[in-house]
């Protein structure tokens, strides 16, 4: 039997669960709607299913912490389930752990096998995620004698 595998009656139960908390997740989102000013958002669309998803976030004042996030727009199940399952996941974590985050951690997280045009709707908040910390520029540094070449900091 190469390659096929049989998931059993233990593995069904796994599978039904995580399709369970996904439809709670779509029929519930947690952190849904929209942060009034966010340090950082990014907005990201699935042409092939018709999601777009807006990643807001609040950051700690030292700018190394998700100290809030939220999340809106209009997606598929998996799409919103993802991003309500991500938004969880990234509240509070320090931003040095969150830039490590893969795609399979996002793809794990979701715990249900998808195809490939259910991956897109899976990663579709992750890639949100990422456009808003590209945006995201290092603090100055507060040590004594910095310099920014002669103009005054901001």
């Amino acid at each position: 039997m190469h390659g096929l595998r049989i998931l059993g009656e233990q593995g069904s139960m796994a599978y039904d669960m995580y399709q369970e908390i996904i439809l709670q997740h779509y029929r519930s989102p947690r952190n849904f709607g929209k942060m009034e000013s966010p340090d950082l958002a990014a907005e990201e669309s699935n042409p092939n299913c018709g999601d777009m998803i807006t990643m807001e976030l609040k950051l700690d004042p030292g700018r190394a912490r998700v100290e809030d996030v939220r999340f809106h727009g209009e997606g598929c199940a998996i799409s919103v389930a993802s991003a309500s399952m991500f938004t969880e996941k990234v509240k509070g974590r320090p931003l040095d752990e969150l830039r490590a985050l893969t795609q399979e951690d996002i793809l794990r997280m979701v715990g249900i096998p998808l195809s490939p045009v259910r991956m897109k709707c899976a990663l579709t908040a992750f890639a949100a995620f990422g456009r808003a910390l590209s945006g995201l520029r290092p603090s100055p540094p507060s040590a004594p004698g910095w310099s920014t070449g002669g103009a005054a900091p901001a």
